[in-house]
């Protein structure tokens, strides 16, 4: 407890004396020693004990115990030693230097906020100090808090802290703030330009970056691959071949980029025989050229150069599961995986992905639960990504919440991506509610289009179409513009809400938009919303008036509509055209054979009932799961695989003759 802490800390045996000038070597080595031994304490229990202690020794003192935490990533208890400075001068150069340090992992560990709180607590911060808090923010994604603190008047800049900013526009696509902001430079350096040129290349702009790049007037290797690299990733790769030639000199980077390159281009015998070429190549050059093979699907040619690699490291076994699951051969990448001495967080997520991939969510869901028992690896983003989608296939709220919280016990600040398949979950879960109070709250306002669309399609996939429309309306207010994905989730809400009109009139809206590009899912919903309203004929004639009608999906959207409204003679031609696109869909013939049932016309159903079984068509199982006990059992239709099946059937008789015997169920 606290008492025994304090005895131990600070018994008279134990107390330093610090009427010298300086803490000497032995007493630094006693605090060290001690702090070790007293894991997490309790700084603020300080302020009593060296409140008698000279200011030069109190900030000497914590300096030790900071000295140990950084190592420790005790990150909190650092700030807590700093809140004890109040009146520490940070004008000396060792106390600014230190606080630069803390700032920089503040912001890596995603606290920015309690970074400016020290950065604000500083008389005189460096140049670095405001390249570090700048960097901070741009670290953490808030660009314009970055740019905000990098225009105030008594800022302190330099050539790298107005490249970070340059970079940071380019690297989110703002690439008129970029060249803005590049043009004021006082100073350039290589890196402004190749930070530019970076940006043009990643905005598909790489003309404007070969016109900025012959505009140099010093070039590096850096400024070489940068160009040829973006080239090569806009398909320009013959210009890319010729830059790699003309290279005064070339490092391992230039030729695994061109080796990338003409392998992403489809070109493998040109860049396996450029790695041959290679003068030295490193693991990142073994690494591209077996993507190379596996992007192109030769998974053996693969596998052989990964077998004769001189030096295996935990990527080179990523890159070759990568692309067995990327091949569909999940079953060669397990193989894979279970041979592996070491895994970091990317072969968990990848496994984890290629189970999601398959639909086997389940044993993704299994493998998330068997990378929690490895101590040395953190969930990252991509890991949580699948596993939420795990959990919304299965419809497991409990694990979703469960995972939820480790979320928030792993990261301090979530980004997006999460956001958004954190609601999805929800709402693939049932519980909208929450899933709208992660949207509202989560973000904290910096809600991007993705977020929106999640959202609008969570309330879509319960029919709540009102909420869905009121919630572009509110989109749109705030100034977001929506793309093909927002057009599918509004329109799908309409049409599940029966809300034809208002259906209309966005399909409408969507038709004078010409920044969107028509998807097939648009017109799919077109044809379901004037279906489910009855308008068949209308329905018809949207599809007649397609470039192309060979889509299961348009024409199963009419058959529905048919069935819902037992439009015998529209639907029998839909059921038509779909077998002719899917000749063995199960669910064609059944549809098909209920519409004419409904009707009346039983010989018709008969006829096509025997007809799927004369081809061999069955429908397909249904599937059900429960979560007992933190384990998910799911079952199929006839399925007798579960290990108990008979205790199960045994239950299942006797509740079936109890509710035959008290009148809930009748003879058959």
């Amino acid at each position: 407890g606290s008492k025994e802490l304090s005895t131990q800390f600070f018994s008279p045996k134990n107390t330093i004396k610090c009427s010298s000038p300086s803490l000497s070597l032995q007493h630094s080595k006693a605090l060290d020693d001690r702090m070790s031994n007293v894991p997490r304490l309790e700084i603020e229990m300080l302020k009593l004990f060296l409140a008698p202690v000279k200011l030069r020794h109190f900030v000497k003192f914590c300096n030790s115990v900071l000295k140990l935490q950084t190592k420790l990533q005790f990150i909190n208890q650092s700030i807590k030693h700093y809140s004890l400075l109040p009146r520490v001068d940070y004008t000396c150069n060792q106390d600014v230097s230190r606080s630069n340090r803390i700032i920089s992992k503040l912001s890596k560990e995603g606290q920015v906020d309690e970074a400016r709180k020290l950065f604000d607590k500083m008389s005189e911060p460096d140049v670095v100090s405001w390249t570090a808090m700048i960097s901070g923010y741009i670290r953490c994604g808030k660009i314009d808090k970055a740019r905000e603190l990098f225009d105030r008047t008594d800022a302190k800049r330099d050539v790298v802290t107005w490249t970070a900013m340059v970079a940071a526009y380019a690297r989110m696509n703002r690439i008129l703030e970029a060249e803005m902001l590049f043009n004021e430079m006082p100073e350039k350096n290589v890196v402004s330009w190749n930070s530019l040129i970076d940006g043009y290349a990643r905005n598909g702009r790489i003309d404007k970056g070969l016109e900025l790049f012959w505009k140099m007037g010093e070039r590096n290797v850096v400024s070489w691959n940068m160009v040829i690299a973006g080239l090569a990733q806009n398909g320009r790769i013959n210009e890319a071949r010729v830059l790699f030639d003309q290279m005064p000199e070339k490092n391992v980077v230039s030729w695994t980029t061109m080796i990338a390159g003409l392998s992403r281009n489809g070109r493998v015998e040109e860049a396996r025989t450029l790695f041959d070429r290679t003068p030295e190549r490193n693991v990142v050059s073994w690494n591209a050229m077996i993507t190379g093979y596996t992007q192109n699907s030769r998974l053996d040619e693969a596998f052989e150069l990964f077998e004769i690699m001189p030096e295996k490291i935990v990527s080179s076994w990523n890159t070759m599961i990568m692309g067995f699951i990327q091949n569909g051969e999940l079953g060669r990448a397990r193989i894979l995986f279970d041979k592996m001495r070491q895994r970091d967080v990317v072969s968990w997520s990848t496994m984890i992905n290629g189970y999601m991939l398959k639909g086997r969510s389940e044993e993704a869901l299994r493998n998330f639960c068997e990378m929690q028992m490895d101590v040395l690896v953190k969930p990252n983003e991509g890991t949580f990504v699948s596993v939420l989608g795990a959990c919304s296939d299965l419809a497991g709220l409990s694990e979703g919440m469960q995972i939820h919280q480790v979320i928030n016990k792993t990261t301090y600040q979530m980004n997006e991506v999460v956001i958004s398949a954190l609601i999805n979950m929800y709402s693939k879960c049932g519980d909208v509610a929450t899933a709208r109070k992660i949207f509202d709250d989560g973000l904290r306002g910096q809600r991007d289009l993705i977020s929106w669309n999640v959202m609008i399609a969570a309330y879509t996939h319960h029919g709540f179409g009102r909420d869905a429309i009121n919630l572009f309306k509110e989109m749109l207010q705030l100034g977001f513009k929506p793309n093909d994905v927002t057009y599918v989730g509004l329109l799908a809400a309409c049409s599940h809400s029966g809300l034809v009109e208002e259906g209309l009139k966005y399909f409408d809206e969507l038709c004078r938009d010409d920044s969107i590009k028509f998807r097939e899912d648009h017109y799919t919903c077109l044809v379901d919303l004037c279906g489910r309203a009855g308008r068949l004929k209308d329905a018809l004639v949207v599809i007649e008036q397609l470039p192309r009608t060979e889509s299961a999906f348009i024409w199963g959207a009419l058959l529905s509509g048919c069935n819902l409204h037992g439009d015998s003679e529209t639907g029998k031609l839909a059921a038509m055209k779909l077998l002719g696109i899917e000749a063995k869909s199960s669910g064609t013939y059944l549809s098909l054979s209920k519409l004419c049932a409904s009707n009346g016309k039983w010989k018709e159903a008969a006829k096509l009932r025997t007809q799927m079984k004369d081809i061999g068509l069955k429908k397909q199982p249904g599937c059900s799961w429960i979560a007992v006990e933190n384990r998910v059992h799911v079952f199929l239709v006839g399925d007798t695989s579960h290990c108990e099946t008979e205790v199960i059937h045994s239950l299942l008789g006797n509740l079936h003759m109890k509710m035959k015997r008290t009148g809930l169920l009748t003879n058959r």
